[in-house]
């Protein structure tokens, strides 16, 4: 199920990270959990960890023994857990060579646009490095409005800003039933599925409810799988209490796959073309142009004229001198910088703004009219 990918998302809950019975950073299956993912790495595969358990390792540090906490407890918890969370993290990548690197999200960082730039920038970066970007929903100073409540959500959002094409959910059972498997003999796995239908998401609803799968859990996962399936990525749900849960998968272990039905380079494409309305309007000459038409970025030199007010990850229209719409994108710069650094070679860039975000509109981030 993880062959040919080339980017994976795969979420880890506190359950796994955390030995219930201590408290402490289960390092056996983080250990084995690394080894499995460098192999994966070493064979050209980037991969990003979303990984829950700041909370479950942080309360046991502050003395919370509590079942229930509150949301101040919680973000207490989490602050003294993080640490804890990335240090059990860099020492099971260690022996591997790979380089841990902490990312903490709010929704408004997957959400808003500017943000989502940035943190897209930050993550692609990284994963071009050759590290392991761990990320974690910002608990310390997360508020009920701007949380995303759940992992599986945060990693499906993740998997889409990084055109993931699998995101892999461990699960406490090895995919989704047609009904509690425990109470309903005739119960079966469903091994692979093209479409969501409302009869599929009802499933989850029952499935398997007692053990931590039902509304609270299997249905946030066909939840982000959705999102994933929107963004070209497949999703895989499995079993994540064994010692090596991706190389089982690569072994051919249960699990249920639900299909992305196009590739991430596609779904963003389309989300370009079809989703977002121009802020503003470059004017390019013909050289640009014929670049453009090439699959080429737009570089400052081809930009004639700029029109419009808009920011940083706004879309833009891309326009010949004689009005004809080349295409659309995504501008790295906004508005009051295009205008000032339109017309010039990209080594000239920095010297007029302090800064330099590459070309204009990346080739990643342009469709051709």
């Amino acid at each position: 199920m993880l062959a040919g990918a080339k980017r994976i998302v795969v979420k880890v809950g506190s359950a796994l990270v955390a030995d219930a019975a201590s408290g402490d950073a289960d390092r056996a299956w983080l250990t084995a959990f690394a080894a499995d993912a460098a192999r994966l790495m070493q064979d050209g595969t980037q991969l990003l960890v979303v990984s829950s358990g700041a909370v479950a390792l942080g309360r046991r540090r502050l003395g919370l023994t509590r079942k229930a906490l509150t949301l101040p407890e919680k973000q207490a918890a989490a602050a003294a857990g993080q640490s804890l969370l990335m240090r059990a993290w860099e020492e099971a990548f260690e022996p591997h060579g790979r380089t841990v690197a902490q990312v903490l999200m709010t929704r408004d960082d997957t959400e808003v646009r500017r943000r989502w730039l940035n943190a897209r920038a930050t993550t692609e970066t990284l994963l071009g490095l050759g590290a392991v970007p761990v990320v974690n929903e910002n608990d310390t100073v997360v508020t009920e409005e701007i949380r995303y409540g759940d992992n599986d959500r945060l990693a499906a959002r993740v998997a889409q800003m990084i055109g993931a094409d699998r995101l892999v959910l461990l699960s406490d059972i090895d995919g989704l039933y047609t009904a509690d498997p425990r109470r309903d003999p005739a119960a079966w796995r469903l091994e692979r599925i093209e479409t969501l239908t409302p009869e599929i998401v009802a499933m989850a609803g029952g499935a398997n409810a007692g053990a931590g799968v039902g509304t609270g859990g299997m249905a946030t996962k066909l939840a982000a799988a959705r999102i994933a399936q929107g963004a070209g990525c497949a999703t895989i749900i499995t079993l994540g209490r064994r010692e090596r849960p991706l190389g089982a998968l690569g072994e051919g272990a249960a699990a249920t796959i639900i299909e992305a039905g196009t590739t991430p380079a596609a779904a963003y494409k389309s989300w370009i073309a079809g989703s977002l309305s121009p802020a503003g309007t470059l004017v390019v000459d013909a050289g640009a142009a014929k670049a453009l038409m090439s699959g080429k970025s737009l570089l400052s030199a081809g930009v004639r004229r700029v029109e419009g007010r808009f920011g940083k990850g706004d879309a833009v229209l891309i326009v010949g001198e004689d009005g004809a719409e080349i295409g659309r994108g995504l501008s790295r710069y906004d508005a009051v910088d295009a205008e000032q650094i339109a017309g010039l070679r990209s080594d000239a860039i920095e010297a007029v703004i302090g800064y330099t975000a590459g070309p204009m509109v990346h080739a990643d981030d342009l469709v051709k009219g």
